[in-house]
C-alpha cells in the first residue's frame, strides 16, 4: 500500500529539507543520483517536421529541371500573395532550394517560447550558406502544427566550384542550423499531475538497479511508497497536487543509489576491430596457441635462348618462388576464474592483434571457456 497523499500533501517543505539531510549522510563514492540514471515517465521530447524554402542563396540553388517540387512551391507560396505564373512559363531560379525542418520540442514547451531548429536540402542544393528560411509550420506525427520556423540560416560548411568541373567542399554546405529559429505555437498535453504515482524509468534495464532504486526511496520515504514494477519502471506515489509534485520530484532525482553490476560483456566491433572487455569477464581453465601462417609467392619470367647457330626458338618460361615463413607459435594458460587484467595481459604476451584477439575470444565462447556474453556489432 501507498503511503497517505495527504500526510506528504501536509508536510512538503520539512519533508525536502529531511531527505535532504538523509541524503547527504547516505551518499556513497559509488552512487549515483537518480536522475542521472532514470528519467519521468511521460517526460519526454517530440520530434516535429516540415517542408519550407531556403531563398537568397548566391546560385547555389536547386536545378529546378531536376527539382520540380521547387518550383510547384514557388508557384503556390506566390499565389498565396495574388502572383500568378503563367503555366507556359518555367523560371530558372537559382537562389531558392527546397528543404526540410526538423526540430525536438522539449518537453513542456509553451507558446512564445523558441527552439532551434536544423535545415536540410531535399533537392540538388550546392550550399545553404547566406540564405534565409520563409515561414514554415512544423508538425507532429498528429499532423497538429506545434511551431512556426523562419530566419537566417548558420551553415558550417563551405563549397566552390570552377568552370572546368573541379570543386572543393569543406564540411556540408548543404544543411545548416538556425539557434532559436521557431516559436513554439502549441503546447504538448501531458498527464504529469494528473496520476496519482510518478513512474520512473531506468535508462539501462536492470532488476537489481530498479530493486536498489525501490529500496532506496522507501528507506527515505516510508515503506510502501515506491514499488518495481519490472527491470525499468519503479511506481512511486505522489502528491496530486501540480506544485507539491514538482517538489516531490525534484527529491527524488536527488536520492543516490548504488546502480547494479554491469553483466560479463565482451563487444567487438567487426568494423574497426576494437574489443571491449567488461570487468565481470571470467575465462575457465584453458590453454591457447596463438601463431601466425605468413606464404610468400613470387612470379618471375626467365627468357630461355638457344646457342648461336643452335637449332632452336627463344621462349620466356615462368618461375616461381615460394617462401613460408611461421612465426613462433605460443601458448598461453588461463587458470580457472582469470579476471579481466590477466586476460589483457596474456593476450599481450603474444603481440595478438585486435584481429587475432576476436578469434582467440570466439574460440574460448566455443570451447565454453568464455564465461561472457560475446556481441559483435
Amino acid at each position: 500500500m501507498y503511503p497517505s497523499i495527504s500526510r506528504v500533501k501536509l508536510f512538503p517543505a520539512a519533508l525536502t529539507a529531511s531527505l535532504v539531510a538523509m541524503l547527504g549522510v547516505a551518499s556513497s563514492a559509488h552512487a549515483e543520483r537518480v536522475k542521472d540514471i532514470a528519467s519521468v515517465a511521460g517526460v519526454r521530447t517530440n520530434q516535429l517536421v516540415g517542408y519550407g524554402l531556403v531563398v537568397g542563396l548566391d546560385g547555389t540553388g536547386d536545378q529546378t529541371s531536376q527539382a520540380p517540387f521547387t518550383i510547384q512551391s514557388i508557384r503556390s507560396m506566390l499565389a498565396k500573395f495574388g502572383v500568378t505564373i503563367p503555366s507556359n512559363v518555367n523560371p530558372q531560379l537559382k537562389n531558392v532550394a527546397a528543404v526540410v525542418v526538423h526540430a525536438d520540442l522539449p518537453p513542456f514547451s509553451k507558446p512564445g517560447q523558441t527552439i532551434d531548429i536544423t535545415v536540410a536540402s531535399i533537392g540538388n542544393a550546392g550550399s545553404l550558406r547566406g540564405g534565409s528560411l520563409l515561414m514554415t509550420p512544423l508538425r507532429g506525427i498528429d499532423g497538429e502544427v506545434y511551431a512556426i520556423a523562419q530566419g537566417s540560416m548558420v551553415v558550417s560548411g563551405f563549397g566552390a566550384n570552377g568552370k572546368d568541373g573541379s570543386r572543393i567542399s569543406l564540411n556540408v554546405p548543404s544543411s545548416g542550423r538556425i539557434p532559436n529559429g521557431a516559436t513554439v505555437e502549441r503546447e504538448v498535453p501531458t498527464n504529469f499531475a494528473s496520476t496519482p504515482n510518478v513512474v520512473l524509468n531506468l535508462h539501462s534495464p536492470d532488476f537489481t538497479t530498479a530493486a536498489r532504486l525501490a529500496e532506496g526511496i522507501n528507506k527515505m520515504l516510508g515503506d510502501g511508497t515506491a514499488e518495481a514494477i519490472d527491470a525499468v519502471s519503479v511506481r512511486v506515489a505522489a502528491p496530486t497536487d501540480a506544485n507539491q509534485r514538482i517538489a516531490y520530484v525534484s527529491t527524488l532525482e536527488a536520492i543516490e543509489i548504488q546502480p547494479g553490476e554491469a553483466p560479463a560483456r565482451v563487444i567487438v566491433n567487426s568494423r574497426t576491430g576494437t574489443v571491449v572487455i567488461g570487468a565481470h569477464v571470467r575465462v575457465t581453465e584453458a590453454a591457447v596457441a596463438h601463431g601466425s601462417l605468413s606464404v610468400t609467392i613470387t612470379e618471375r619470367q626467365d627468357v630461355s635462348q638457344p646457342n648461336p647457330f643452335a637449332k632452336g626458338n627463344t621462349v620466356v618460361t615462368p618461375r616461381s618462388t615460394i617462401e613460408i615463413t611461421q612465426a613462433d607459435a605460443r601458448m598461453f594458460v588461463f587458470n580457472p576464474g582469470v579476471n579481466l587484467d590477466e586476460i589483457v595481459r596474456a593476450v599481450n604476451q603474444v603481440g595478438a592483434a585486435p584481429g587475432d584477439l576476436v578469434a582467440i575470444l570466439e574460440a574460448l565462447k566455443e570451447a565454453g571457456a568464455l564465461r561472457a556474453e560475446l556481441i559483435v556489432i
